[in-house]
């Protein structure tokens, strides 16, 4: 028997690209049991109207295959997720197999059943997630070793000779040019089996966004479970449609949270602190050889102070994982 698939794409404020993703999406699964769930993350600026009117143009609504949605509250990427994966596939079905789509993602021939396949063929891997490229060409980092104390020093120093001797820390891995088990990947293109949620539970929602897919795959190692990149599946990704970070001038407060909430949860308070005391070093080792080398570090505005700000004040949302996908 097929499994059932339920495709998640969550809008915020990008009608258009999502309306495209859509389109990949539905294009993608012909002959795949199950739909989309475009869901809307509280835009409040009529991208639910917009998306509901240009489907109903397009005759995508009369199929059954796409059903749009609305979160009811922006609770961030994780939140948005799981209102979609509760909901279960657009004919009311329990899916077995659960698909994040990024709305600024377009999957390419084959993408979807690649992913399919490659769970079907191996029975540990609870994730699987796609090569992602940009609309360039241009190949993105997606396969990570899990965020470390080392990997926190490693990543700020930006020194040559310590990453060659923490080069077995540093988080982004060599880009891949096979499919590989991995420690976790980005959540643009993820496929998850629902028999692992319902183990290991849904996204944790006291992450608002960035850190939630990291934490997902932990949580689905500690169990037992594995997370592989696969090379065969490829997303083309426009990247930070919904969140400007490439434009950022200063890291917004919920990085900062998101980044805490996550080694917290997975190496204490007292692990936290280590990884941001590395963090620290490491980054003012960097600003003190830019500054002796006369050139700009790119580091944020306020970046260090924000950062020590957030390890030491009171953690604003309880650790907590939610269990289910009802």
């Amino acid at each position: 028997m097929s499994p059932v698939l339920n495709t998640i794409v969550l809008n915020f404020r990008t009608p258009d690209l999502s309306l495209m993703a859509v389109e990949g999406a539905l294009r993608e699964m012909e002959g795949i049991e199950g739909g989309v769930t475009l869901v809307d993350n509280d835009s409040g600026d009529g991208s639910f109207e917009a998306m509901t009117a240009e489907a109903k143009a397009r005759g995508w609504l009369d199929s059954g295959r796409l059903a749009i949605v609305e979160s009811g509250r922006n609770g961030g990427f994780g939140a948005g997720n799981n209102y979609g994966i509760r909901r279960g596939a657009p004919d009311g079905r329990r899916a077995d197999l659960v698909y994040l789509l990024n709305s600024d993602a377009i999957p390419q021939q084959g993408a979807i059943r690649a992913l399919i396949s490659y769970l079907d063929h191996h029975a540990k891997a609870g994730i699987a997630c796609s090569r992602i490229r940009g609309m360039d060409g241009e190949p993105h980092h997606t396969a990570f070793r899990f965020p470390s104390t080392a990997g926190e020093f490693e990543a700020t120093v930006k020194t040559g000779p310590i990453s060659k001797l923490l080069r077995n820390k540093i988080v982004a891995l060599p880009q891949p040019l096979q499919s590989l088990q991995v420690d976790w990947s980005a959540g643009a293109s993820m496929m998850m089996r629902a028999e692992m949620l319902d183990q290991i539970g849904l996204f944790d929602e006291g992450f608002f966004l960035y850190f939630e897919e990291t934490d997902l795959c932990r949580r689905a190692a500690d169990a037992g479970w594995e997370t592989h990149y696969v090379y065969e599946s490829e997303i083309a990704h426009i990247g930070s449609a919904s969140t400007g970070m490439k434009r950022w001038a200063r890291v917004p407060d919920y990085w900062y949270d998101s980044r805490r909430r996550y080694f917290e949860k997975h190496h204490g308070r007292t692990g936290a602190l280590t990884a941001t005391a590395a963090h620290v070093a490491g980054t003012s080792l960097w600003q003190l050889r830019c500054l002796l080398q006369r050139r700009d570090s790119g580091t944020p505005k306020g970046h260090l102070g924000l950062m020590m700000r957030h390890a030491l004040r009171r953690q604003p949302k309880p650790v907590h994982v939610e269990k289910g996908q009802s």
